[in-house]
């Protein structure tokens, strides 16, 4: 399996690593040092500009407002239950938001709301997989990458600036 990386510049949120292999996307990581610690500990993955150039023009078209929805082949592993819970963040529509125990019901487990909140925060494929659509039970803006919810509360404005 062919896998290589590439970085997206965004003006929104900054650089946007991209990691792919030749079955689709793996991995997005949002911030820099987390990137510079992946490919630190990853040393076999080169930057591949060709194989990640479908998804780096989808991730341009999405920050200037003309991509909803993406439509890049994925390649991630995980629990079901995780999978369950990706598969189902791909269906919150562009520019709204439900909260984690909304997101429980929709995939069948009411009681299983801090699962979800795992399940989102480990999600290797953020914007894509939009985990950021997921907000608190009463809309506070909680459970983004640790310290980052200045991250999510921009997505979502952009999202909703061109909804």
């Amino acid at each position: 399996m062919t896998r290589g990386y590439d970085i997206y510049e965004s003006e929104l949120i900054g650089p946007i690593g991209i990691i792919a292999s030749d079955k689709g996307l793996q991995k997005i990581i949002l911030f820099e040092d987390r990137l510079d610690t992946y490919l630190e500990e990853n040393p076999e993955i080169k930057r591949d500009k060709k194989l990640c150039e479908p998804i780096k023009l989808q991730l341009h078209e999405y920050f200037i407002g003309e991509r909803k929805h993406f439509n890049i082949p994925l390649h991630i592993e995980g629990t079901s239950f995780r999978k369950q819970v990706w598969e189902k963040l791909q269906s919150i529509p562009y520019g709204e938001t439900i909260s984690y125990s909304e997101l429980a019901e929709k995939i069948g487990s009411p009681k299983a709301v801090r699962a979800v909140g795992g399940a989102n925060r480990s999600n290797p494929i953020p914007l894509i997989v939009p985990c950021h659509r997921v907000i608190g039970k009463n809309g506070a803006m909680v459970g983004f990458a640790g310290a980052k919810i200045d991250t999510k509360v921009k997505l979502i404005a952009h999202e909703k600036q061109y909804r």
